[in-house]
């Protein structure tokens, strides 16, 4: 099967590509990772009364959402994200245009770390410190996105809620149900910290939400 052009896919891939490579080859992605990865327990103490009292060179708490899908912990973890974003990614920038893949990639990154940061209330002591790392939320809004449009449409309608609604809660539930029995099968040490299973969720979700209105707007501009 022939994948259509998708420029800002590739992009997007490119640069995941050449931040991994001089990090990973110089040895320096644990400290890229607790400088730019995701924290959830910054957040957390962010509404406490706690203060960050570390002497850690972290980037701003906003920005790391973004910056930790650039980190990876190895050439498979790096593989397989790049090649789920080529894939669903040229498709979904085929259909719905550039610029709105690359809103769906971000809108991801945050929905990602919102919904690993609310597994985070799940961890064991002190695994809210553990940086998470990799573009797999951000790309889980883009394989929802590519999830909902290319689905099959015979879902009907469950009385006064839309076939729409029906088919994205049947697409979350059965993500979220994969992201647990994956988790599950790694053993309850990384039910929620070793395997980013809120972040997959949250990206999806966000993936799923965003399908609809971006299908309406693209359309409706052309």
């Amino acid at each position: 099967m022939q994948l259509p052009k998708g420029p800002a896919t590739n992009i997007l891939a490119a640069i995941i590509v050449i931040v991994f490579l001089p990090l990973y080859l110089t040895g320096e992605m644990g400290r890229a990772a607790l400088i730019a990865g995701f924290i959830s327990e910054r957040v957390t103490l962010l509404s406490s009364s706690e203060a960050l009292t570390f002497n850690v060179p972290w980037l701003p708490l906003w920005i790391t959402p973004l910056t930790a899908t650039l980190l990876h912990g190895g050439w498979m973890h790096l593989g397989f994200n790049v090649l789920m974003l080529i894939f669903c990614g040229r498709f979904v920038e085929n259909l719905l245009g550039p610029g709105r893949l690359v809103v769906i990639y971000v809108v991801g990154a945050y929905a990602a770390a919102l919904g690993q940061w609310l597994s985070s209330f799940f961890y064991a002591q002190g695994e809210g410190w553990v940086p998470m790392i990799g573009a797999s939320g951000a790309i889980s809004a883009v394989l929802g996105t590519y999830a909902f449009i290319y689905s099959q449409r015979g879902v009907k309608a469950m009385g006064p809620v839309p076939a729409y609604i029906v088919r994205m809660v049947w697409l979350g539930a059965a993500w979220t149900i994969l992201q647990l029995l994956i988790a599950l099968a790694g053993g309850f040490d990384s039910f929620f910290g070793g395997i980013a299973v809120g972040a997959h969720i949250g990206g999806f979700i966000a993936g799923l939400l965003l399908a609809r209105p971006l299908l309406a707007r693209r359309f409706r501009a052309s």
